[in-house]
């Protein structure tokens, strides 16, 4: 849900359904990991009671967190989708737009949030300047949503692993492609004084995996923004959750339950997916974007696309 209006209105919501609407009411293993926690996502103290995921996934800014958690419970009631208990603690994370939105003017109300939970699709995703991702900036460049997936082979089976980021973090200077130091080249439109922003990562993956597993997962996130060249700034709220869609049948039970799981020594493929997943999706929040202008006629523009082709060229990257 992309919410752009007059000057100054640059902001919107992302929903992820893990199993779809259709199996909304069924849990997902889970488990989550806070590389620097100044920021917010919440539900994330009953993941790591429970080691369950139960409910939608909403990504917005900073002021409107709350909204969009409130109006996921809303949106589950209205829906009849219960959580196993007779109350809902959905997750909602945030990242900071006020450069280019009016934060406090809190533009975000229930039925946006709706309208990304009933739109919400498979297959391929628009990036960059969409849903929560709208008013994002990412190295001082346009930022936003990205995402990035992998087929591994683990356990003697083939798994998938996606990534989706709400990316808005990173100083230039910092800015590293393929290990190449692109941020001290591609200057220009720099205006941060410190580095400040936030970066929400959720990683899904069809792998048997239990929550301690999946908090492993969102362990390795760092890995993969590392290799961006970010230092996680004391400003930043960098914010991972992971879980897996496998077990369905299992958890929509009570009782007893038989659940499948990897091993932890087949992880590995696993751990390298979600490294090359997130710095894959971080890129294409940067490359999938144009400029933009917002609240008080400020500018960040986006990555030059073919200026960052020929310096990595010349780096002897590609």
């Amino acid at each position: 849900s992309t919410i752009i209006e007059g000057q100054a209105v640059r902001t919107g919501v992302t929903a992820i359904l893990p199993r779809g609407r259709s199996g909304a009411a069924t849990p997902c293993l889970a488990g989550t990991h806070s590389f620097n926690g100044n920021g917010e996502m919440t539900g994330t103290l009953w993941i790591e009671e429970a080691g369950e995921l139960q409910t939608p996934v909403t990504i917005t800014n900073t002021a409107s967190c709350g909204t969009a958690r409130d109006a996921t419970l809303k949106w589950m009631v209205h829906n009849d989708i219960g959580t196993g208990q007779d109350w809902g603690l959905p997750v909602a994370a945030e990242t900071y737009d006020g450069y280019l939105n009016d934060i406090n003017g809190f533009h975000v109300k229930d039925h946006h949030v709706f309208a990304a939970l009933d739109t919400a699709a498979s297959g391929p995703l628009e990036l960059g300047s969409v849903g929560g991702g709208t008013g994002m900036m990412t190295y001082e460049f346009k930022g936003g949503s990205g995402t990035a997936s992998r087929t591994v082979a683990a356990g003697g089976k083939s798994w998938m692993l996606g990534t989706f980021v709400q990316s808005n973090f990173g100083r230039r200077h910092e800015l590293s492609v393929l290990g190449a130091a692109a941020g001290r080249h591609l200057t220009g439109g720099e205006f941060l004084d410190r580095g400040t922003g936030s970066i929400i990562a959720v990683i899904a993956t069809d792998a048997p995996l239990l929550p301690h597993q999946l908090k492993r997962l969102a362990r390795r996130v760092p890995i993969g923004l590392a290799r961006t060249g970010t230092i996680g700034h004391h400003s930043s709220g960098d914010i991972f959750l992971a879980f897996s869609t496998a077990n369905q049948a299992a958890l929509a039970c009570s009782g007893v339950r038989h659940l499948d799981a990897l091993a932890d020594s087949e992880l590995d493929p696993l751990f390298e997916a979600v490294a090359e997943t997130v710095e894959e999706a971080v890129l294409d929040a940067m490359i999938c974007n144009e400029d933009m202008t917002g609240k008080g006629g400020f500018t960040i523009r986006a990555l030059p696309r073919h200026d960052l082709v020929d310096l990595l060229r010349q780096a002897g990257r590609l």
